[in-house]
């Protein structure tokens, strides 16, 4: 009795399977989305409803992510995206935290296993988010799951978690500050190096010599050629003397006027050299901001999918959904299905032509 059971389950099993495939082959005639994203909503109210421990109701939303995953990679979605907990679930009461770490590590590992969705069909992990804030342990089987599935390339999972938009514009914008600093201080370094003065105060070196030196050695040949000349009488060395004075005083006038000539012509270089490098100082541009946005490592999302009716992004991919349109079923997430799904690429395709036309225009 049992084997026959079991039987007919393969059965319908495979009946089913072979009903989707079919049904995934007359959809894909149209353009079939690269990415979708999805906010998964709902498992506390669909634990609640059936009287059930909050754990239970995450761990039924966990068996609906297996399920639409398996959709949305035979129907030909490369990208998926999910939003498995937010910064400010960290607010919530601490023993759901932690059962919702826990249950997070337990199925990171369960990826890792080998008749896993994941080896299945190729998929490559990623962890979206400020991975600092997880505990340590989901923390290093994260990083684990990710350097284990780096080689898959068929498809691609992403999975948010300590993750807020804000958090990632606000990482994106200061790591392009930091890069175009770095920038500037290495065009700084170069400019040194290369032996540019930024200007000559008294006392500093010009060509090797000092400005105070050349008076220096100038009053002291002369103050020493005339005490040590005491031959001659009076009157012809106060006649020497005089004529000295006045050879001294053309020479320091020929060689402050040097000087001077140097300095300012150092200065009107330095600041031309100024002006030239205010126009290399680098900015940071939009290109730069979205480079190191976390989620840089995928496309923008063609359909984003909130279940138990709400409307609202929830601080989710608000810099990559400003073109995206949002399906929002009454179905809670666990309770989310195949006809769901589908709806909503039918929707998709019904929209492709405005969509397309519109990104076209930004």
């Amino acid at each position: 009795m049992e084997k026959s059971v079991i039987g007919a389950s393969q059965r319908l099993g495979g009946l089913g399977t072979f009903l989707r495939k079919c049904m995934f082959s007359v959809v894909s005639v149209g353009p079939i989305p690269e990415h979708i994203a999805f906010i998964m909503d709902g498992n506390r109210r669909y634990a609640k409803r059936r009287n059930l421990p909050v754990a239970e109701g995450h761990k039924a939303g966990y068996l609906s992510l297996m399920s639409i995953l398996r959709y949305c990679y035979e129907l030909g979605v490369k990208y998926v995206t999910v939003y498995a907990f937010s910064i400010d679930n960290f607010k919530r009461r601490p023993e759901e935290v932690q059962t919702l770490m826990d249950l997070l590590q337990e199925k990171i590992e369960v990826l890792l296993e080998k008749e896993s969705i994941v080896n299945q069909y190729g998929i490559r992990v990623y962890f979206i988010g400020n991975l600092k804030l997880l505990n340590e342990p989901v923390r290093v089987a994260a990083e684990k799951a990710m350097k284990a599935t780096a080689n898959n390339s068929k498809a691609v999972l992403l999975i948010c978690v300590a993750y807020t938009s804000c958090d990632e514009i606000v990482h994106a914008v200061q790591e392009s500050c930091n890069e175009k600093r770095n920038e500037i201080q290495t065009l700084n370094g170069t400019k040194v190096s290369n032996g540019v003065i930024y200007g000559v105060e008294k006392g500093e070196k010009i060509n090797g010599v000092m400005e105070c030196d050349v008076h220096k050695s100038c009053n002291g040949s002369l103050d020493g050629e005339a005490a040590l000349d005491t031959s001659k009488p009076c009157s012809e060395r106060d006649e020497a003397v005089e004529k000295e004075n006045t050879t001294v005083n053309h020479v320091e006038k020929d060689i402050g006027d040097e000087v001077a000539s140097r300095i300012c012509n150092g200065l009107i270089e330095d600041v031309q050299e100024s002006e030239k490098l205010l126009h290399k100082i680098p900015n940071v541009k939009l290109v730069d901001v979205e480079k190191h946005l976390y989620m840089a490592v995928a496309p923008d999302p063609d359909i984003m999918i909130r279940t138990s009716g709400e409307t609202r992004l929830s601080n989710f991919l608000l810099w990559q959904t400003s073109n995206c349109p949002l399906y929002s079923p009454a179905a809670l997430w666990p309770e989310l299905g195949l006809w769901h799904l589908v709806w909503a690429v039918l929707n998709f395709q019904r929209n492709h032509y405005y969509l397309e036309k519109k990104r076209k225009q930004m």
